[in-house]
């Protein structure tokens, strides 16, 4: 009987669960990872309702990593975009919002801007890449503001370059609407647009970062911004239910991935190109070529079902995970997955990635 889908999958499950390499990110046993949280503790006192301890000091940190006034610790980012977009729209006075049509606002969150805040989303366009000053020029009337998601994740983790950045900021101030940037991957960035988190941050109003993507963090994000935005931002955030009794978890981890994470960011970027060198050799492709930041995707000529198979059977072999599960390309027989590199993939040699990688297409 031929394997289903629903038995791929539950395999892959049982064969995460005993791997012991990991070419991206890896499965920490909660014992450990508390462990290392209590290490990593400093301030040696909570915060309450997410005020003081070390929500304070991770706030602070964020504030001037990215050169604003302000900053403000949230559980989710979800609840961190809402709540700032929100907030321009009341400052406004109109609920139109411009946004990529891939962004994550609209394709991750079922409509929430419209159905929770009831802002009116104009599309600047749905190609995947990132957006035009002509685009945001070629939409009429009043904007409460403009979001550009950096990098742009569904498009295949793709950045504009410095100058585009620039040039498209340089048309949200004249036409005076915040630019806010949805940076849940800004940290990295920064390599491929060889400016600082602080520069970067500079050409925007505000900015969202989120620390459990590559910095390891249990969950949270952080909004900085002007001080006036960012205490509003903290009103919508008692609204929607984002004060905890303690952040203290979530933001003891954010900190230890600012402190060993960040500081590796061009170390990951110049693996990710090395990778997708090293994987057209051995018969992929990718996109894009060079990779704009540490992550990137992997194309392969072969059928989605079929290259999971090998990749499942190869997991239960070697105790080694070298890639997510593989999803169905556009073009028939070929299939896709996204790599992210992570301080874990530092400890592959390139050439033992790419060779593994390559396994999966010879059977």
């Amino acid at each position: 009987m031929a394997t289903t889908s629903d038995d791929l999958r539950a395999r892959r499950q049982a064969a995460a669960d005993n791997c012991e390499r990991w070419v991206s990110a890896r499965r920490v046993p909660v014992t450990d990872r508390l462990q290392r949280l209590a290490e990593a503790a400093t301030e040696g006192k909570t915060d309450m309702y997410g005020s003081g301890g070390d929500v304070a000091a991770l706030e602070q940190e964020v504030a001037e990593l990215l050169g604003k006034p302000a900053a403000v610790f949230m559980p989710t980012g979800i609840m961190a975009q809402q709540s700032v977009l929100r907030v321009y729209a009341d400052r406004a006075g109109t609920n139109r919002v411009a946004l990529h049509g891939q962004s994550h606002l609209l394709v991750h969150e079922l409509n929430a801007l419209e159905e929770v805040h009831g802002l009116r989303i104009e599309r600047l366009t749905s190609e995947p890449r990132q957006p035009r000053p002509d685009e945001l020029a070629a939409i009429p009337g009043k904007l409460a503001a403009v979001t550009l998601e950096l990098p742009l994740r569904e498009a295949g983790f793709v950045l504009p370059t410095w100058d585009e950045l620039v040039v498209f900021a340089e048309s949200c101030t004249e036409r005076g609407v915040p630019l806010h940037l949805d940076g849940a991957r800004l940290w990295e960035s920064t390599p491929y647009l060889e400016h600082s988190l602080a520069e970067v941050a500079a050409l925007a109003s505000s900015v969202y970062v989120s620390f459990y993507k590559v910095l390891g963090g249990l969950s949270g994000a952080a909004l900085a911004g002007p001080e006036d935005v960012i205490a509003e931002v903290r009103r919508w955030q008692r609204r929607l239910g984002g004060n905890l009794f303690t952040l203290f978890p979530y933001a003891v981890s954010a900190r230890e991935g600012l402190k060993t994470v960040l500081p590796q960011m061009g170390d990951l970027y110049q693996r990710a190109v090395e990778l997708s060198m090293a994987l057209q050799s051995e018969g992929f492709r990718v996109f894009p070529e060079p990779p704009h930041t540490n992550s990137f995707r992997v194309y392969a000529p072969r059928a989605a079902e079929a290259i999971e198979r090998v990749a499942v059977e190869r997991m239960e072999a070697t105790r080694e995970a070298i890639c997510q599960p593989w999803q169905q390309a556009d073009v028939p027989g070929w299939s896709w997955v996204e790599l992210v590199v992570t301080p874990n993939t530092l400890d592959w040699e390139t050439d033992e990635v790419a060779k593994a990688y390559g396994e999966l297409l010879e059977q």
